[in-house]
Formats: C-alpha cells, sequence, structure tokens
C-alpha cells in the first residue's frame, strides 16, 4: 500500500538540501546514557551494541533495534533522536554499530555494505535468546533501512523480528550510486566517500591482501561505482560494483515481506532520483509505503520556527510501533 504522508515541511527548510544538512548538521540532542555489549561473531569478529535501557522497562519490555547508515553511529543525530524519545521507556532500544562502525576497528579484512544481512541476523539470535518473550521491532535508515528490507524478504522464514520501520532507503543501488554523481548531491558524495577512503587508509595493510590496489589508488576513487567496484565488491566477494548493486538492492525483496513494514521516504530525496521509487504492485500486503512530497534524506523536518523545529521521524516511528504492539495485543 502506498500513502500521501502526512508530513509537512518547515516553510524555512523547502529545499530538499536544507531538509538534509539541517537534520544532521544543526540539529542539538543531549545523547542519553547507554550500556555497552560487544557481540563476538561465528567469522571471529565482532559488533559492538548501545543499550538505552529505561527504568520502567521490563525482562519482557519490546525492543527496537535501530540501524544507522553508511559511516554512521550512536552519534548520528537521527539514532540520537530516537533514543532521545525512548529515553523514559517503556522500550529498551539498542543501537547495533556495523563493522567497523564501533568503538575500535574490526579484526578481519572486511567491512559492511548495504546487504550484509548475517551480522544483523546473528545480532537478533543474540538478542531474542537474552529476551525470548519480548517483541522485536528494528528500524533502519538509509544504507541500514535496505538492508533491513533485505533482510525481510530474503530471510523471511527464519526472521526474528516482528515488525520493522525503514526511512530513506536506496532501493536500486545501481541508481542512487549515480544520483549521487550530479548536482549539489555530489556533495554529499565526496563527504562520505572521504570518510570512507580514510577509514580504510587507516587500516590499509589489514584489507591489502583482498584488495588490487594501492594506496594512492584508493585514494583517487572519486565515484561510488569505482569505490564499490574496487572495494565494497572484492572485500566482500562480489565479482564487482553491478553484482554488488544486482544482488543487494532491496526493492526486489519487498514483494516477499510478510510483517508489518512501514517505509518512509521523500520524493526529493537527493541521494536518489524518483525513479528509484517502488510501484505498488512490488509491495506486499504487509508493506506500507509512505511517500512526502519533501523532507529530504532522512530529514522530515517541521515547525514554525529554527528555534521551535520538529522531526517528524520522532514522532511517526515510535507511533508506527505503538500501534502495531497495540493491534497485535
Amino acid at each position: 500500500m502506498i500513502l500521501e504522508s502526512k508530513f509537512r515541511a518547515a516553510w524555512w527548510l523547502k529545499n530538499t538540501h536544507l531538509q538534509t544538512i539541517w537534520s544532521s548538521q544543526y540539529r542539538k540532542i543531549i545523547k542519553p546514557d547507554t550500556s555497552h555489549q560487544r557481540i563476538e561473531l561465528v567469522d571471529g569478529d565482532f559488533i559492538d551494541l548501545e543499550w538505552l535501557e529505561p527504568q520502567n522497562s521490563t525482562t519482557n519490555s519490546p525492543i527496537l533495534l535501530l540501524l544507522h547508515g553508511l559511516e554512521g553511529s550512536i552519534d548520528s543525530t537521527y539514532i540520537q533522536g530516537l533514543l532521545k524519545v525512548n529515553e523514559t521507556g517503556p522500550w529498551k532500544t539498542v543501537v547495533m554499530h556495523f563493522r567497523g562502525c564501533g568503538r575500535e576497528a574490526n579484526r578481519l579484512p572486511r567491512g559492511y555494505h548495504s546487504g550484509e544481512t548475517d551480522d544483523l541476523h546473528e545480532v537478533l539470535k543474540v538478542i531474542k535468546l537474552k529476551h525470548p518473550l519480548s517483541k522485536i521491532m528494528v528500524a533502519g535508515f538509509s544504507l541500514g533501512g535496505n538492508v533491513l528490507l533485505k533482510y525481510l524478504g530474503e530471510k523471511k522464514d527464519q526472521l526474528i523480528i516482528d515488525y520493522a520501520a525503514a526511512i530513506s532507503v536506496p532501493f536500486l543501488l545501481d541508481q542512487a550510486s549515480k544520483r549521487l554523481d550530479y548536482g549539489l548531491s555530489r556533495l554529499y558524495r565526496n563527504r562520505l566517500l572521504k570518510e570512507l577512503k580514510s577509514k580504510f587508509l587507516r587500516n590499509f595493510d589489514g584489507y591489502s591482501e583482498k584488495l588490487k590496489l594501492t594506496k594512492q589508488d584508493l585514494s583517487e576513487l572519486n565515484t561510488f561505482y569505482d569505490f564499490d567496484d574496487k572495494v565494497t565488491a572484492p572485500l566482500h566477494d562480489f565479482s564487482g560494483a553491478d553484482d554488488y548493486y544486482q544482488r543487494c538492492s532491496s526493492r526486489q525483496f519487498l514483494i516477499n515481506i510478510e510483517i508489518p513494514t512501514l517505509i518512509l521516504h521523500a520524493a526529493d530525496d537527493p541521494f536518489m532520483s524518483k525513479e528509484i521509487i517502488p510501484p505498488e504492485q512490488e509491495l506486499s500486503d504487509s508493506v506500507t509505503l509512505e511517500i512526502s512530497a519533501r523532507g529530504g534524506h532522512v530529514g522530515f523536518v517541521s515547525g514554525s520556527f529554527p528555534w521551535q523545529a520538529k522531526y517528524y521521524i520522532d514522532e511517526r516511528i515510535p507511533s508506527w510501533f505503538r500501534q502495531q504492539l497495540k493491534d497485535n495485543e
């Protein structure tokens, strides 16, 4: 089902880039205190989690797992926003850091990518083992949203999730990669690539056996396609960027999703074109795609004045999960 969103952009943030940049750069939040957990993976690597457990939560309280976007972490404002909303409970909230995005570099010569669902499955198994009676809810942002939707569609017979939500998802990775090569969207591309290349250069010796390029070659990769073709693909056993994009794009998995899932998307998202948005016939009956005309990329900022900004994600995502919990009591 496709719905028109009730979100209306702030009059002072009508532009897609203003929506995107304000939310990520100018929003200030006092981060709640969390507790750290490290999960050891079957391949010898690890995943770092951060838990927020309000005083009024119980052993069997619902658990909301948050998946960040490319080069995100618990410090991302969209993650902090939901943590702040849930600080007073009654849910427990946990942030999963993809490999290399936690407190320290990972052990193995690999990272994370838009289709890495095995790590998510291992984390969910650990959470469910400790909290067998808790409802599990998952919200994914951008890359994390793509991982989540792919997981829901490909592992529907093994799911450990009751309800899901995905925000600003790059449904077709090849198209999203191309979109970031045009106009002002190149600013986001350049910033993210700078962060990625810097991370890989710091740990280059650990990756060098699988990468057929020099440090100079890595520093000269200036598009996501080139980076994914020369770094992401070989590190994760894809034959190249095209193979990676084809196998990991989440749009092909939407028709197989069997649990209640909300997708929140802005038609003016500067990380992708409108053509990337799936038509209704590609959605299963369990999927609700909510589209707003404006909102940017993980933006969705409203409010009468800058000092009274409101963040739709902080309202809509908890509201969606509360409704699912209520409807299935």
